[in-house]
């Protein structure tokens, strides 16, 4: 395994937002998946509302991260992975990570707006309101809500993609491309 000391790592501050936004990403899908079957009931009602703050989160957590990825940029494939690398391997790379930046702000947002339209605002830790993206609409609600549901069923497809991916490199290609993001000196 090439030594990742030996090439550039990711700044730690993207290694922080990375890891966090990972976690969180990873429990509001869970949370989602286990709430929508719920019957109506106060337990419901707490997991909708823990589940929009954390989507309200999770959208300051990614503008945080993109903010950072655009003033420190992300360290270049390595020369020696980059040139083993197939080019749709290199499109690919490219495109997942555009398409987890989308998604990363599509899917609170379409939330939001769905909240919005339903007529149930959010009130942030029960205190704060904020704003209607949109004014309440019944149909345009039910509209809104399946694309919710799909751009969060992709998020978590194109992270696992992403996730195996980095494993690949990890254990079958062992190039060290995984221990740029991983905390700690390598």
């Amino acid at each position: 395994m090439h030594s990742a000391s030996a090439e550039a790592r990711y700044h730690p501050v993207a290694m922080a937002l990375h890891w966090i936004l990972a976690l969180a990403l990873a429990s509001i899908f869970a949370v989602g998946l286990y709430m929508a079957d719920l019957p109506f009931s106060p337990q419901r009602l707490k997991l909708y509302n823990w589940h929009k703050w954390a989507g309200v989160f999770i959208l300051l957590l990614s503008v945080a991260r993109l903010a950072t990825r655009l003033v420190q940029r992300p360290p270049a494939l390595p020369v020696a992975i980059a040139s083993a690398m197939p080019g749709w391997q290199t499109r690919a790379y490219h495109a997942t990570h555009g398409m987890l930046y989308a998604l990363f702000f599509a899917v609170p947002l379409l939330g939001w707006a769905y909240s919005s339209a339903a007529g149930f605002p959010i009130v942030l830790l029960g205190v704060l309101p904020l704003p209607d993206l949109v004014e309440a609409n019944k149909a345009l609600a039910e509209t809104i809500k399946p694309w919710h549901a799909y751009s969060a069923y992709a998020l978590a497809g194109i992270a696992a993609l992403h996730v195996a991916a980095a494993l690949k490199h990890h254990v079958v290609d062992r190039d060290g491309l995984l221990l740029r993001m991983l905390p700690g000196k390598r």
